[in-house]
């Protein structure tokens, strides 16, 4: 977010997501195995909704490929374009 405020050449709304963005599955996955975990399932659709409403299906369970391309057009580079380490980072 620094660099969207610090880059006066940047207007308008901008897309905070990973340039690789993955599934609820993927992400579920590969949480698991970073830290070696078993994975039955992800999240699953009924609890998304209990906890969050319908926001949460909007948010976490809808399918929408997202790609920050105005941040890259900007020059932004991505410390951890992909997600196992990204998560790996998170948790050490």
């Amino acid at each position: 977010m620094m660099f969207v405020l610090e880059n006066e050449t940047i207007r308008g709304a901008v897309n905070l997501t990973s340039p690789n963005p993955v599934t609820n599955e993927q992400f579920t996955k590969t949480l698991g195995e970073v830290l070696y975990r078993p994975t039955f399932l992800p999240l699953p659709e009924f609890a998304v909704g209990m906890i969050f409403g319908e926001m949460g299906d909007a948010l976490l369970l809808d399918s929408t490929k997202v790609q920050p391309k105005r941040l890259e057009d900007a020059g932004f580079e991505f410390k951890f374009p992909e997600l196992k380490p990204a998560i790996e980072a998170a948790v050490a």
